[in-house]
C-alpha cells in the first residue's frame, strides 16, 4: 500500500508506542478529534496518545488508503474491549504534516 510518508511515520510511531514521534507527524496547530474529544496542538496530541498507549497498547494495521479522500482504514488492536476494530482516519495535511485528524 502506498501511504504518504507522514502516515507511514505515524503508523510506525503508533506501533512502537512513540508518543513524541507520533506528535511530530502533526503541525504545531493540528487538531485531533477522537471519541467525542478534541486535542489541539502537538502538546495535547502527545499527551493524548501517550495516555492511550499506556492504557491500551494500540497497534495499527493499515488496510486501505484513499489519496483522493485522504482516509485510512486500519485495524486497531490493543487491550481494549472489542479489540480488534476497524477505524477510519480522516486527514487534512499542511506542509507534508497532519493538520487535522478525525477518527471514526
Amino acid at each position: 500500500m502506498n501511504l504518504p510518508e507522514v502516515i507511514s511515520d505515524l503508523v510506525k510511531a503508533q506501533d512502537s508506542f512513540d508518543s513524541r514521534g507520533y506528535a511530530n507527524c502533526f503541525t504545531e496547530t493540528a487538531v485531533v478529534f477522537d471519541e467525542g474529544r478534541t486535542y489541539t496542538g502537538k502538546g495535547e496530541i502527545k499527551n493524548w496518545i501517550e495516555k492511550a498507549n499506556s492504557e491500551y497498547k494500540v497497534t495499527m494495521k493499515p488496510l486501505e488508503y484513499s489519496d483522493g479522500e485522504k482516509t485510512l482504514k486500519a485495524e486497531i488492536s490493543g487491550s481494549f474491549p472489542g479489540s480488534p476494530v476497524v477505524l477510519t482516519y480522516r486527514y487534512e495535511f499542511k506542509n507534508d504534516l497532519i493538520q487535522s485528524l478525525k477518527i471514526v
